[in-house]
């Protein structure tokens, strides 16, 4: 693969403790990451790129309203939005900004994950 545009690294593995491993899956496959194996007590998806996240129960509550420890990117953020409200989740309204569109939607285990429009500039 001499002619391989893609970066040289990318991010492995995101792991998301949740309240409820169950509904935190069902919710990020509604929204659009690939189901890759599912257990009582731990799912994995797949994101764009191979990312992985890994959702493994919470050692203690997850305050309502905290922020994921990561952002979602996507091509078409009116598309995403209305996914997210398909799914059944609250979604902010979308805020169109210089570098980003963007809002945050709120999942199951009370956090909030932030969704923003994609400025990827080649092959991932």
């Amino acid at each position: 693969m001499t002619d391989d545009a893609r970066p040289d690294v990318a991010v492995g593995h995101l792991r998301l403790p949740v309240d409820d491993v169950d509904a935190a899956h069902q919710f990020f496959v509604a929204v659009g990451m690939r189901d890759v194996l599912k257990r009582d007590d731990f799912a994995i998806l797949e994101l764009r790129g191979g990312t992985h996240l890994i959702l493994t129960p919470a050692e203690s509550p997850i305050e309502p309203g905290q922020r994921t420890p990561f952002d979602l990117m996507v091509d078409d953020v009116d598309a995403a939005h209305a996914r997210f409200i398909a799914a059944g989740t609250t979604a902010t309204p979308i805020e169109r900004g210089k570098i980003h569109d963007s809002f945050s939607a709120q999942g199951p285990s009370g956090y909030v994950v932030p969704v923003n429009s994609s400025h990827v500039v080649g092959p991932v």
